[in-house]
């Protein structure tokens, strides 16, 4: 499916339209699903993982700690392995302390890069061969799979001659995972090692076990960045090769951005009890700490700590637009608050219904604030913030009309131009540009994203695709009427063949789609630079997490353990302390 097409529509204004000053009930209101309560109420109001002077001490400790390691890359960056390199960059990278490094790293992969592309008579191992490929693949270095010729017999397999095959299988399948389009080898790779790590899980044991289940998973390069850095200490500190300053290191870069991400928490649940929101809005799904989880995916670096409160209030809005739109405006209501919104003017409250009346006051406050933080640090995008949520309430709005209309696409790609836009899966990642500042950001970068690039487009329709899987037998028996979803479409794409088998053709479409982005990450002619993709790949990352097996934005308990270990439970305190915590929350 050609991703350039699929957003061949445009997104219309609704200002000239002709519609009533007073909304009524020309349509029925829409049965709205009864969602889960907050899960956390206002419990980081008052929660801290540390005192003052524990964070004093902890940074304390990581800047002595961090000079050791920088030297301890730059030691084996000039005299030690290929091997050694490579394990010393997946170590860091794994547990999330990469991005002390970044120009250290970088020049430790140009070198591997350049050098090893030059030896024609390596004969590195299957397990080097293929971390050299995933790295570098990941940092956007062409890299041939022809590398991985030597290690298939006569009859396709794949074979290797040393002692853990396991693990050498593991890296394979791991760098199969980086694969564009066109590349079989790759492809049949998939195949082979999902069916040899599987068969091997019968006679594995810790922590191997554990690695190859976590990857059969969810493979290396899908993984939200702090999620995995969270598991892997408890990997890392298991092995015995583990360098002890390293994990201590690891360990205090945790605690320190814990303590950071508590506070933003503290902020942003103050701003929400602020809002008075919930006697007007009790339908809306209420997700603080699931919302700044979902940011701190796509940014989790401390430099960007008003980003993530920036995120957190922007995609609150934008889940109750949601919320509002499909699940419980009229088309009457849904077309004057799009108009409202347009229109960007207190007066335009006076023509909503009470429940919109209130929040679209809040809407333009709270942006107002936003904009006034961003012109005090001198950031030049501005204009686009409130441009952005206008844009996301026409995206609602026009597949509200559809759908209400009757709008049933014959199949997938026509779906897609209709809801991938009212996804808002762009507007994360751009939002994210804008909040990264000047330094990383041009207007040119942003409007680069807004028209919907490959690599966005292709993350859009992996959030599409994956929410429609995950909520689709939800959506369907709590509604008095078929949903419309990308799942009925490919139903009738492909003449009326089962649920199930519609799942599986979608999230072929999902794998392709995770090539389409593996490829707009190379370099060159990568379009933009490499934070900005990173941001759109941390995006989609998120994305494949949440809604993995579920809709966990939506059902929030499936996220209660991940979010636990990530604000509250200490990687230096036993999981059995913050047991009791977590049970009681």
């Amino acid at each position: 499916m050609a991703t350039s097409s699929i957003l061949a529509v445009s997104t219309c204004t609704v200002s000239s339209l002709v519609v009533s000053p007073v909304a009524g009930d020309l349509l029925h209101r829409k049965p709205h699903f009864d969602h889960h309560p907050n899960v956390w109420g206002d419990y980081f109001l008052t929660f801290s993982p540390c005192t003052p002077s524990m964070l004093l001490n902890m940074k304390s400790k990581v800047h002595i700690m961090e000079e050791q390691v920088r030297r301890m890359i730059l030691e084996r960056s000039s005299g030690s392995s290929l091997h050694v390199k490579l394990e010393l960059v997946d170590t860091l990278e794994r547990l999330c302390i990469d991005y002390h490094y970044v120009k250290e790293i970088d020049d430790v992969l140009r070198w591997i890069h350049e050098e090893v592309e030059d030896d024609a008579d390596n004969h590195y191992d299957l397990h080097t061969t293929a971390l050299r490929f995933y790295l570098l693949r990941k940092h956007g270095y062409h890299v041939s799979p022809d590398v991985f010729l030597r290690f298939r017999d006569e009859e396709g397999n794949f074979t290797c001659d040393d002692s853990n095959g396991t693990r050498s299988m593991l890296s394979l399948y791991n760098a199969a995972h980086v694969r564009i389009h066109g590349e079989e080898m790759l492809d049949d790779a998939m195949v082979f090692t999902e069916n040899y790590l599987q068969s091997a899980m019968k006679h594995l044991q810790s922590p191997m076990a554990d690695e190859v289940r976590c990857a059969l998973r969810t493979p290396l390069f899908r993984r939200p960045r702090r999620v995995e850095a969270r598991r892997y200490i408890s990997v890392y500190q298991k092995l015995p090769t583990r360098n002890e300053t390293i994990l201590e290191f690891a360990k205090l870069d945790v605690g320190i951005l814990q303590a950071l991400y508590c506070e933003e928490l503290k902020t942003l649940t103050m701003w929400w009890k602020q809002l008075q929101l919930r006697d007007h809005l009790s339908f809306a799904r209420e997700r603080i700490v699931e919302m700044h989880f979902w940011m701190l995916g796509v940014l989790f670096e401390p430099q960007y700590s008003f980003g993530r409160i920036m995120l957190t209030k922007l995609f609150i809005f934008v889940s109750i637009f949601d919320d509002i739109y499909d699940n419980y405006s009229t088309l009457e209501e849904s077309k004057l608050f799009t108009e409202a919104m347009e229109r960007w003017d207190e007066e335009a409250a006076e023509e909503l219904p009470g429940y919109m009346k209130f929040f679209y006051k809040k809407v333009l406050t709270t942006i107002k604030a936003i904009e006034r933080d961003l012109k005090l640090q001198g950031n030049k995008h501005v204009d686009y913030v409130k441009n952005l949520l206008i844009h996301a309430t026409q995206c609602y709005y026009n597949e509200v009309k559809w759908r209400t209309e009757g709008g049933e696409a014959a199949n997938v790609e026509e779906h897609l131009k209709i809801s991938v836009p009212s996804s808002s899966c762009m507007h994360v990642p751009v939002y994210a540009f804008i909040s990264m500042g000047n330094d990383v950001t041009t207007d040119d970068a942003i409007n680069w994203g807004m028209a919907y690039p490959k690599i966005i487009t292709s993350s859009c329709i992996i959030g599409r695709l994956l929410n429609d899987i995950a909520s689709h037998e939800r959506e369907q028996e709590s509604s008095e009427h078929v949903v419309s979803s990308t799942v009925e479409a490919c139903m009738r794409e492909h003449g009326g063949i089962s649920k199930e088998e519609a799942y599986v053709k979608l999230r072929e479409l999902v794998e392709e789609s995770w090539m389409d982005i593996a490829e707009e990450c190379l370099r060159p002619p990568a379009a933009q630079p490499a934070p900005l993709l990173e941001a759109v790949v941390n995006a989609t990352r998120m994305l494949d997490f949440l809604y993995k097996d579920q809709d966990a934005y939506t059902l929030p308990h499936a996220l209660k353990d991940t979010i636990h270990s990530i604000y509250v439970d200490s990687p230096s305190r036993k999981r059995e302390h913050g047991s009791t915590l977590l049970e009681s929350i």
